[in-house]
């Protein structure tokens, strides 16, 4: 019997709360030379795609900026432009935002990164989550969350319009004159809707993928809706064996309600990993790398993400505050502080007590990443059983370390998931559509 293939990506750690920064082997967020390190490790690795994430702005905490954020954050489309010519294989996909872009140039931008680096362009398509990000912009503003999707809807329906704007054979090859374009070959965009009033023409044709491959990561229902309907893979936090089932049935299942293919819908969950020659060794690493993530100035900033209050002069390694959080405070601008802080905090107190933990030892449970954590031979295992169990279809692994944190796996776990019957040996075509087996442009892309 076959084994359903795993698909693996590589995050670009950037500013999160996985990557170690203050370990003497971490390198640069900025120079180019550790996104070329990665990406090429990920291709050595046969992995689908690279994956590099954006934030549009530094997040401030009590008025200062947060202290994780000051590593930089380059712009999307320049490094994956310029990681096109030094890869070959590996699809370059990329977060970019629906709310303070232009559906034009948004489109311009992925067709022209597709062409650039032969058919391996993906976009992470994302919505805004506050005001606070929108000062950077010259209007400003903040939608609701149930404007972000509308938003985001007609952005996509503008932004193909303009990929499938050019004809097959637009662009005609003439032996005296060229390579030259026929005019009449080309519909113009017309659209006007509640959000885009837009009317011209594309100005190069669509890349060899015809779309670039969509990525969403969102979780609520209107999240869940907006990418059943329309991506190509779900980019997803469950963590478990269980809730990954569960989630990866409920989106499976709003894909084919739509009318499409539910095996046209990748789910991938995000994923740490340690590994170690014993499990007891990868369990020692992976519980220092944890301490090293987690300081205790940065528990309690964590903590006053919730509580919304002034907590420092509490002790990381004492117990959680008796005082209530305040429930009309933004502590922490540019991060959104889900769900009611009162609820958030009566499960933190369970969870503590039941544990006996700290602040810090709370904080390190609770922000933690599905992880795989062992010996080569049982993180394939695990990886194995995820997939073929259909809690997801591959993982996006988050190395903790830049921009070595991916060597080990790619040199000791991937070889097992091969010798597994369930990863590829090599890769089997150009396009990151190839790489995903979705060669064709699906029903909700229009096709082509």
């Amino acid at each position: 019997m076959s084994r359903k293939p795993i698909h693996l990506a590589a995050h670009f750690p950037g500013v999160n709360n996985t990557t170690v920064w203050t370990d003497p082997t971490a390198g640069s967020q900025i120079e180019f030379e550790s996104f070329v390190h990665l990406a090429r490790t990920a291709e050595r690795g046969l992995f689908d795609f690279f994956f590099l994430a954006e934030g549009l702005r530094l997040r401030e905490h009590r008025d200062r900026i947060y202290d994780l954020d000051v590593v930089g954050r380059p712009d999307t489309f320049t490094v994956l432009a310029a990681l096109a010519g030094v890869t070959d294989r590996i699809g370059l996909t990329g977060t970019i935002n629906t709310t303070f872009n232009e559906p034009f140039e948004v489109a311009r931008q992925f067709a022209t990164l597709d062409h650039l680096s032969g058919g391996r362009a993906g976009w992470n398509m994302v919505t805004s989550s506050d005001a606070f990000t929108g000062a950077n912009f010259r209007r400003g503003g903040f939608l609701d969350h149930a404007d972000r999707y509308t938003r985001a809807e007609e952005f996509l329906t503008v932004a193909r319009q303009f990929w499938d704007s050019w004809a097959a054979d637009a662009v005609l090859a003439d032996v005296d004159a060229g390579v030259y374009v026929d005019p009449d070959r080309i519909r113009s965009v017309a659209h006007r809707g509640p959000q885009f009033d837009v009317r011209g023409f594309a100005t190069l044709p669509a890349g060899p993928q015809g779309h670039p491959i969509l990525l969403q990561a969102g979780d609520s229902a209107d999240g869940r809706a907006f990418g059943a309907r329309n991506a190509d893979a779900l980019f997803t936090l469950h963590s478990s064996l269980e809730d990954g089932q569960r989630y990866y049935a409920d989106v499976k299942g709003r894909a084919a309600s739509y009318g499409r293919d539910p095996n046209r819908l990748k789910v991938f969950p995000a994923a740490t990993f340690v590994i170690g020659d014993t499990d007891a060794e990868a369990q020692d690493r992976a519980r220092h790398i944890r301490y090293q993530q987690v300081s205790g100035a940065t528990a309690i900033a964590m903590l006053e993400q919730v509580w919304g209050r002034d907590l420092s002069g509490y002790d990381p390694d004492g117990p959680l505050p008796e005082v209530d959080p305040a429930t009309d405070s933004d502590i922490t601008q540019g991060r959104v502080r889900h769900g009611d802080p009162i609820e958030v905090a009566r499960r933190f107190r369970e969870r503590a007590a039941a544990e006996n933990l700290s602040i810090r030892e709370l904080i390190i449970a609770v922000t933690s990443r599905q992880q795989f954590v062992g010996t080569p031979a049982h993180i394939a295992e695990e990886i194995d059983t995820y997939v073929q169990a259909d809690a997801c279809d591959g993982f996006i692994l988050v190395p903790h370390l830049t921009p070595h944190g991916l060597d080990e796996f790619v040199d000791r776990v991937v070889p097992l998931l091969q010798e597994r019957g369930a990863f590829r040996t090599e890769y089997a075509g150009e396009t990151l559509r190839d790489h995903l087996g979705l060669s064709e442009v699906s029903a909700a892309g229009q096709g082509r």
